[in-house]
């Protein structure tokens, strides 16, 4: 693209992981034995999508496209928690639509709404003080912060238009737009003059009005790529009402109905949604009409389809305001915007205590036998494996939770190789 509208765009996002308890032990003149005093980490700073008031582009994530939370602070000694990393909050045009990267699903559609979580810092580990138990009185190890979230999201614009103004290149739209509203869009005689979508705020008179989305010029094949129209079909996905801009005095040597014809056939490609969208006719460049022209077939067509025709002159804002009070009056007829539904939500995360210690896989790999599970992986950040004490305590948890039990069921025996997230050792029951 050589213009600066920018409507779509893959991203990469990672919250903050959650800081690392601390192992610390309080010391004070005359107090031999102060006890275990690590604080707990921080946790790691969220991911937030919000909606940036009077931005109608994507272009700030252009040239960026990874953005990673900052990771909470690990706890300290003397108790003292480690500070909450703060939140990356991502800004984007009101009516974007995030999508999952992989599945294309919505995840949320940024259309008057909250600030919304993309992906969730993960929480603080434990700092050795709560390991200590009448027995174990000085425990040397603790738990490390947990992982924030991470995945790749597609943002894609939609914009919030009551009436998209649809039609071939050069009939007028960016006209007719200029003289209706306070948008001021590139006006020239040839085709393609506007290079991206704009809007404009509608006034229709007693307190009516709606908001109305140029879209750059259709051609034919414009679904299939061709022309510049298949960019921007997206922002008239919302649009409760399409107007469709035509050059009933074929200035540009083709026939109105053959135009209509062909923005038709490529909407219906697009989307039968989109097709079967309610349409006004906006005759245009009537002021240039012959004085005999016949347009019996041309209102023929038209009457056919159900589309109501408003013969106007955008140049000369003939019949203008007319079709202004015509668009309003048919809007209060139709539902309000479309809001799309979440199709993959982003679930909560669970909590350690929920997991079943003893949903575990085992493979075996060059004749090691690889246990793995989501519990046993939390349950590992805890573990000191330079500390007897720590490891007295990881195998006497495996027993307590059942994970031994388990491993035998799954084909591990006396003598043999295990691997359980870096820790190697021979099984032994």
């Amino acid at each position: 693209m050589t213009y600066d509208f920018y409507d779509h765009v893959k991203i990469y996002v990672k919250a903050g992981d959650g800081g690392n308890g601390a192992i610390a032990f309080h010391r004070e003149k005359y107090i031999s034995h102060g006890g275990p005093s690590g604080g707990d980490g921080g946790n790691g700073g969220n991911i937030v999508i919000a909606i940036a008031q009077g931005v109608n582009t994507l272009l700030a994530y252009k040239n960026k496209r990874k953005f990673i939370a900052k990771n909470g602070e690990n706890g300290m000694s003397e108790k003292f928690h480690g500070a909450n990393a703060e939140d990356l909050v991502l800004y984007v045009p009101e009516g974007t639509v995030i999508k999952d990267a992989e599945t294309g699903k919505v995840i949320k559609d940024m259309s008057a709404c909250e600030p919304f979580i993309v992906a969730r810092g993960g929480k603080g580990g434990w700092g050795n003080t709560h390991f200590a138990t009448p027995t174990r009185q000085a425990p040397r190890f603790a738990k490390t912060g947990y992982k924030g979230e991470e995945r790749e999201i597609l943002l894609e614009l939609k914009m919030l238009a009551d009436v998209g103004f649809v039609g071939l290149p050069n009939v007028g739209k960016s006209t007719l737009l200029s003289m209706i509203s306070a948008a001021r869009p590139k006006i020239a005689n040839y085709h393609f003059t506007t290079l991206a979508p704009m809007l404009g705020v509608v006034s229709a008179g007693e307190g009516d009005g709606f908001v109305a989305a140029d879209i750059p010029g259709l051609i034919e094949g414009a679904s299939e790529g061709i022309g510049l129209g298949h960019e921007f079909l997206r922002h008239v996905d919302r649009c409760r009402l399409l107007v469709h801009v035509v050059d009933v005095a074929g200035t540009e040597g083709r026939d109105p109905i053959d135009d209509i014809k062909t923005i038709n056939a490529e909407l219906a490609k697009y989307s039968e949604s989109l097709a079967s969208r309610p349409q006004i006719i906006a005759a245009n460049k009537c002021d240039v009409l012959p004085e005999d022209a016949d347009l019996t077939d041309f209102e023929e067509f038209c009457e056919m389809l159900g589309y109501e025709i408003v013969y106007i002159s955008a140049a000369t804002k003939h019949n203008t305001t007319l079709l202004c009070h015509k668009i309003a009056q048919k809007l209060k007829e139709l539902p309000p915007l479309t809001i799309y539904e979440t199709e993959q939500s982003i679930d909560e995360p669970r909590d350690f205590a929920e997991l079943d210690p003893c949903d575990i896989t085992v493979t075996r790999e060059d004749g090691v036998f690889v246990v793995e599970g989501e519990w046993l992986e939390n349950f590992m950040r805890g573990i000191n494996l330079d500390d007897r004490e720590s490891l007295m305590y990881f195998e006497r948890t495996l027993r307590t939770t059942g994970i031994i039990e388990k491993m035998r069921k799954l084909g591990i025996a006396d003598g043999s190789e295990v691997e359980i997230y870096g820790l190697e050792f021979d099984f032994v029951d």
